[in-house]
């Protein structure tokens, strides 16, 4: 009766959890006539593309997805590369201060977003960084959480697999990509996924940023959508909303073994 009640109460936080998007990609398929036909309609029946046509004559929907794909895609292998050196240095090297450093950057996880934006931008202005990529990618480059868990899955693997590799001469460069990455390569794909999506749904520092439509990521642009459609045209904003929400869901889907994966075979000590 244990088993089942929490299997129960976990299929009822699904079924919540799924609703809306449930809503959301019913009602991009479904024509505008049934939108407002009055009751819930969770299966467009028939199916409809217009609402799509209407945003790809609206707006350049390609240029922004490419802008978000781009920036996610790139934030994330640079916050993995600098999570993964971090990670290594505060496990291998042995230095005066490595614990009090190491707690600087857990103390950085703490830090609202909000907190940094101001100085960050300033910056970033004076640096005449407004505008252009470099500006959305150079304050996202390093991430606490990352080195952290990167911290805990390295701590993980045998000390003796670490010192045989020593003892046959390899250098730190070569034991850190030939031994302990692959160790803990599904924790890396997982924090990945993770930053991936991060940082393709940040609307708060694009927003800041970017005043270029050329340069809009998804977020500003389905934000922008809303606005000038004043808010009254379901239909396509739906579309835009389901069109933002495909490409970190797939990226969740082709990957989500490795979450598992990163869970059963290295932990969090």
């Amino acid at each position: 009766m244990k088993v089942n009640g929490w299997h129960l109460l976990l299929a009822i936080c699904l079924v919540l959890s799924f609703f809306p998007v449930l809503t959301m990609a019913a009602t991009a398929f479904l024509e505008t006539s049934q939108l407002f036909a009055g009751g819930l309609q969770l299966l467009p029946i028939p199916p409809t593309l217009d609402h799509f046509s209407q945003v790809w004559e609206s707006i350049p929907i390609l240029r922004y997805m490419g802008n978000s794909f781009f920036v996610a895609t790139v934030v994330t292998l640079i916050q993995l590369f600098t999570s993964i050196l971090a990670a290594y240095g505060f496990t291998q090297f042995q230095f005066r201060g490595r614990e009090f450093c190491f707690y600087l950057v857990i103390a950085s996880i703490f830090i609202p977003i909000q907190v940094t934006m101001l100085p960050n931008y300033i910056l970033l202005s004076d640096l005449e960084l407004v505008n252009t990529y470099f500006g959305l990618i150079v304050p996202q480059i390093a991430n606490g959480i990352g080195v952290f868990l990167l911290r805990q899955s390295f701590r993980s693997v045998p000390a003796s697999l670490i010192e045989s590799a020593r003892v046959d001469g390899a250098g730190d460069w070569r034991r850190l990509w030939k031994i302990l990455f692959p160790s803990v390569k599904p924790s890396v794909i997982a924090l990945g996924i993770l930053f991936f999506i991060t940082t393709w749904n940040e609307y708060l520092w694009p927003l800041l940023m970017i005043n270029d439509n050329d340069l809009m990521t998804m977020p500003l642009a389905l934000q922008e959508f809303i606005s000038a459609e004043g808010g009254t045209s379901w239909g396509p904003m739906m579309a835009v909303a389901f069109l933002a929400s495909v490409p970190p869901l797939a990226v969740y889907l082709l990957l989500q073994r490795h979450i598992m994966s990163s869970f059963l075979h290295t932990g969090v000590k």
